[in-house]
């Protein structure tokens, strides 16, 4: 808008210095002429759109002319809107020269906020008065209702709304004592279907993957149940819970046996894979990286495959998870600063002819 303005008053400028030379006569018929051509386009025009800088220059001209002339000038506008422009221009400039003064009761500061914010976040059965009380024990003093008003801004609901556990709040709680399994099938080149069976650890994302068989028979998963109970005890496993769906294959006899090695078996939803979801993303994890990238050809390979990319899940690989750490390694301390780096020989390691890749120091 300033821009504009400041060219409209640069062209209106150079209008006045080619009016100087003319006498009053050719200014008298220009005058007329102009009337007579506003005639015309106010027969032809509705009503006329002005922008904010027309009527800024229109109020700087007319401002100081005689009211009573005004009215009696053919404008587009009533003289009383050109007034009120002039007014308004007014008002303005008064208004950016003036400090705005603020009302109300000052912010809450930025550190209090986040103090809020975390008492509720990590004490769920804490309502807002519960939170203010806390506050005042830390000798910090603010009102009850700017507590409800930080937590109502910020979407966190009362208390009693917060106070349930959710299934993901469960499983992070007791993810010492949890183990969970699935089935998940690959098909090898000559389309023979092979079921897999896997079970992981919660705490530290251990992968074992039991076995893999065309005919998953129940005597041959109540044999993975014992293996896996025995090796559980060779590990010294404090779990306590085995999460798992609704799979026909998983009988009563391997829940038996599940309940001999100490675990209590816990099912999931129908048609709930997120209550499983670990076990879930591992399987992804492995389509992904090993699965969709290897030509299977029977079971046999199948089995040297899924060992290889057991190790490397257990041993090498990093989770975020973890801190990047692996489930059976952990991660080293830095002993190299990034700025003293000059030279790294690395060496890469190629397992199963190539799909995984395992980077260490070279000696």
């Amino acid at each position: 808008m300033l821009l504009r303005l400041a060219y409209l008053a640069v062209t209106n400028t150079f209008t006045l210095l080619r009016l100087l030379p003319m006498s009053d006569r050719d200014k008298d018929i220009e005058i007329l002429a102009l009337r007579h051509q506003l005639l015309v386009l106010q027969r032809q025009v509705g009503k006329p759109a002005f922008t904010d800088t027309d009527r800024a220059l229109l109020a700087g001209l007319l401002h100081h002319f005689p009211i009573d002339k005004l009215r009696q000038l053919p404008l587009l506008v009533r003289p009383d809107t050109i007034l009120r422009w002039h007014r308004d221009l007014l008002k303005r400039r008064h208004a950016a020269t003036c400090v705005p003064r603020r009302r109300g009761r000052p912010p809450t500061i930025r550190s209090i906020r986040i103090l809020v914010l975390r008492l509720a976040r990590e004490n769920t059965s804490w309502g807002y008065r519960r939170i203010h009380g806390e506050l005042a024990a830390l000798s910090i003093n603010v009102a009850a209702s700017t507590v409800w008003e930080i937590l109502k801004e910020h979407g966190i609901p009362s208390a009693p709304e917060r106070e349930g556990t959710t299934w993901a709040d469960f499983l992070r709680s007791q993810a010492d004592a949890l183990l969970a399994c699935d089935f998940f099938e690959t098909r090898t080149l000559a389309g023979a279907r092979l079921y897999v069976f896997v079970v992981i650890e919660h705490s530290t994302r251990r992968i074992r993957i039991l076995g893999a068989t065309a005919l998953p028979a129940a005597d041959w998963v109540v044999q993975l149940g014992r293996n896996l109970a025995m090796d559980l005890q060779d590990a010294g496993s404090n779990a306590k819970f085995l999460i798992r769906d609704r799979d026909s294959k998983l009988t009563k006899a391997f829940d038996a046996v599940m309940a001999d090695a100490g675990l209590a078996v816990v099912l999931s939803g129908v048609r709930m894979p997120r209550m499983n979801s670990i076990t879930e993303r591992w399987i992804q994890t492995c389509r992904r990286e090993l699965l969709d990238r290897t030509l299977i050809w029977d079971q046999r390979h199948l089995l040297h495959a899924l060992r290889e990319f057991e190790s490397f899940y257990n041993r090498h690989r990093p989770h975020r998870a973890l801190g990047q750490a692996a489930p059976l390694r952990p991660l080293p301390e830095p002993t190299i600063e990034p700025g003293q780096i000059k030279h790294l020989g690395i060496r890469r390691r190629d397992r199963l002819g190539g799909t995984l890749h395992e980077y260490q120091h070279a000696a």
